[in-house]
């Protein structure tokens, strides 16, 4: 198989100067904004564990967002490709993370609910999130155990 290359060009700002920057810890907002040419701008922050704006996503948040999204994104895919006819999905994905001397992740535990079409074969639903983990490019990149914890339904 060819080995294609994609770049994903993003540019974060920080916006959160209150006009001393950063002269001290809390002199200054976590605040930033992230942008793409072409898409909607993200307002960002750190965790509000760490003086962030809760309003906002922060990079936790967002890691665990990409996670799910991109296993969702590939389960669809291989679902289309068998004839199983996914009707809705809804991931509650909650990641852990741990401070210590590095603060790291420790795992992502996906927790999709699917609903296929009445008829369509439930089990091998069921067996295509492990295919799909399989290809998740998110998943792939991370250092730590991806779980996946799904149910499926029919309509």
């Amino acid at each position: 198989m060819a080995h294609r290359e994609h770049k994903y060009p993003v540019t974060v700002t920080w916006t959160g100067n209150q006009g001393t920057g950063t002269s001290g810890y809390r002199a200054y907002s976590r605040d930033h904004v992230i942008e793409s040419a072409g898409k909607p701008t993200i307002p960002g922050s750190s965790d509000p564990a760490f003086l962030g704006d809760r309003t906002r996503w922060n990079p936790e948040d967002l890691l665990v967002g990409a996670t799910s999204a991109c296993h969702k994104l590939w389960y669809l895919h291989l679902c289309a490709e068998v004839g199983i006819a996914v009707l809705a999905y809804v991931d509650d994905a909650e990641g852990t993370m741990v401070e210590g001397e590095k603060g790291r992740f420790t795992q992502i535990v996906l927790r999709p609910r699917v609903t296929v079409r009445a008829g369509d074969d439930v089990e091998l639903a069921g067996r295509l999130h492990h295919e799909a983990h399989e290809q998740c490019f998110i998943a792939n990149s991370l250092n730590f155990p991806v779980r996946c914890e799904a149910s499926i339904q029919t309509e």
